[in-house]
C-alpha cells in the first residue's frame, strides 16, 4: 500500500490545504468517533441523554406557548410533534455549534503538536452531532406512532434541509472556535446565545404566528428556514413553508461559511502560538 504523502510547494499552500482536507478525511471520522465516545463515557444513562434534554425542552415549550399562551399548530398537526420537529434542527445546531467553539481548545495538544488541516477539528466535532440527530430522529418516530400522525412524500426533502443546518453549524462553529482561541471570553457567550436563541427562532411556535409585516426581517435567523423546512417535510407538509425565508436563509448561511472559512485560514496559523 503506497501511503499518502503530503506536498509542500510554493505559492500553492491554499490549494494544497483543501486537498490535504481529502486526504485527512479519515481523521474526521475517528474525532467523531472519539468525540462521541468521550461524551457519554461514565455516564448514568448513556446516550439517552440525547434524547432527555430535547423531550424536556419540548414538554416546557408546549406548556408555554400551547396551554399558557393558547397558540395553535397548522392544520391537524398535534403541537407537541410540531415542536419536536424543529426541536431536531435546533439541537443538533446549538449542540454542534457550541462544542465546535471549544474543539480548539480541548485539543490544544492535536493542534500545536501535529500537523493537519485544523478545520478538521471543529469539523469532527459537528460530525460527532449527528449521532444524537440520529437517536432523536428515532423518537419523532415513536411519537408520529403515539400520535397516529405518517408522514408523507414530503419526507423525501429531509436531507435537503439537513445539509442546510449542517452548514450552518460549520459556519459559526469554524468562526466561532477561531474567535475563541484568541479571546477566551467567547466560551461564555456562546451559551447565552443558545439559550437566547431558541426563543427567537420558532422553536416553540408557528411563523404563521409572526406578523406579514415583520416575516421578513424575522427570516433573517438563519434557522427561521431550516426550521419552517424540518416542519414542512416532517409533517405532511400541513406547517407552512415560506420560500422568501429559504432564500434568506440559504443565503445567509452561505454567507456565514464564507466568513467562516475566512476568518479561520486567516488566524489558523497562529493557533499554535496562542493556544
Amino acid at each position: 500500500m503506497v501511503a499518502n504523502e503530503i506536498s509542500v510547494e510554493a505559492g500553492r499552500a491554499e490549494a494544497n490545504y483543501w486537498r490535504d482536507l481529502w486526504t485527512y478525511r479519515e481523521l474526521f471520522y475517528f474525532l467523531a468517533w472519539r468525540d462521541v465516545l468521550v461524551r457519554y463515557k461514565q455516564t448514568v444513562i448513556g446516550i439517552a441523554w440525547a434524547l432527555i434534554r430535547p423531550f424536556l425542552t419540548m414538554v416546557i415549550l408546549t406548556i408555554v406557548f400551547n396551554k399558557v399562551a393558547k397558540l395553535d399548530a397548522p392544520g391537524t398537526t398535534p403541537y407537541p410533534l410540531m415542536v419536536y420537529a424543529a426541536m431536531l434542527p435546533w439541537q443538533f445546531f446549538a449542540t454542534g455549534m457550541s462544542e465546535a467553539s471549544t474543539s480548539l481548545i480541548t485539543n490544544a495538544n492535536m493542534v500545536s503538536k501535529v500537523y493537519c488541516p485544523r478545520l478538521i477539528v471543529p469539523g469532527g466535532v459537528i460530525i460527532s452531532s449527528m449521532v444524537d440527530l440520529g437517536v432523536m430522529f428515532l423518537l419523532m418516530g415513536a411519537m408520529m406512532i403515539w400520535y397516529g400522525y405518517a408522514p408523507d412524500w414530503h419526507i423525501l426533502a429531509v436531507p435537503v434541509f439537513l445539509v442546510l443546518v449542517f452548514a450552518l453549524a460549520m459556519g459559526f462553529g469554524v468562526g466561532l472556535s477561531a474567535l475563541n482561541v484568541k479571546y477566551r471570553d467567547f466560551r461564555y457567550v456562546v451559551p447565552f446565545l443558545i439559550q437566547f436563541g431558541v426563543y427567537i427562532s420558532p422553536v416553540g411556535f408557528s411563523t404563521s404566528n409572526v406578523p406579514h409585516q415583520w416575516r421578513f426581517l424575522y427570516s433573517l435567523n438563519p434557522l427561521v428556514g431550516v426550521i419552517d423546512g424540518f416542519r414542512w417535510a416532517l409533517l405532511r407538509g400541513e406547517t407552512p413553508i415560506w420560500w422568501p425565508g429559504i432564500a434568506s436563509s440559504l443565503a445567509v448561511t452561505l454567507l456565514s461559511c464564507a466568513v467562516g472559512a475566512w476568518y479561520f485560514r486567516r488566524t489558523e496559523r497562529s493557533f499554535a502560538d496562542v493556544i
